[in-house]
């Protein structure tokens, strides 16, 4: 599993275009709300927890598609199903990858798209925490998601109506714990809730995603 997950981490170093779209999507996408709702601090301030979490869950999307599809075009999905490594091993090394290579730096580019947002700076480590809560929680979704679909027809427009409904709560929560934290309010119930949502994830995506790969 280690040296899967250094292959995982030399590629995307090789390819770094999929964590450098993820990011300016990110902050392209927070950069938009000024425009839109005007560039009133206080309106800013209201709509930060919502917009940090909606960007940041559709940037982690983008690369989900080709999470397991480029490796089952050249056949090198078979061999490393064929290495011993059981297929829920394989899934959540794949989860954790994405999540280091797109989590990651999302959670380098929140502190501006936080200012740009105008999130009071006493709730940006709040944010980073819900970021990074809310990013992995996607991870192991997507990664179930992008099992689910791999062969399918059209699975890069499947895969986000798959993934987003479920991740539904992890908004609710996350928003509603940074806002707590914006508010001087006690933050901790909500950024649990969110905690026990991704321990729940960490077992059963992957064991669905091993599911769906080795149905394949």
């Amino acid at each position: 599993m280690i040296a899967l997950l250094r292959r995982e981490w030399l590629l995307a170093a090789r390819h770094p275009g999929d964590t450098l779209a993820a990011m300016l999507f990110f902050l392209l996408v927070t950069a938009l709300f000024p425009f839109g709702v005007g560039p009133a601090p206080e309106t800013l301030a209201r709509l930060a927890p919502g917009a940090l979490l909606a960007s940041a869950l559709l940037a982690a999307l983008l690369p989900l598609d080709r999470l397991f599809a480029l490796e089952a075009e050249d056949g090198s999905l078979d061999q490393l199903l064929l290495s011993g490594l059981a297929p829920a091993q394989l899934a959540a090394v794949k989860a954790l990858a994405h999540w280091l290579t797109t989590g990651g730096p999302l959670l380098l580019a929140s502190p501006v798209a936080a200012a740009m947002l105008n999130l009071p700076t006493a709730a940006w480590g709040v944010a980073a925490l819900v970021l990074g809560l809310a990013t992995l929680f996607l991870s192991l979704l997507g990664t179930a998601g992008a099992a689910l679909t791999l062969g399918a027809r059209r699975g890069g427009v499947l895969l986000p109506l798959l993934v987003l409904p479920l991740a539904i709560p992890a908004m609710i929560f996350g928003a509603a714990g940074i806002e707590a934290a914006a508010s001087g309010v006690a933050w901790h119930p909500f950024v649990l809730l969110l905690a026990a949502l991704t321990a729940a994830a960490l077992p059963l995506a992957p064991l669905a995603a091993g599911a769906a790969l080795r149905a394949e």
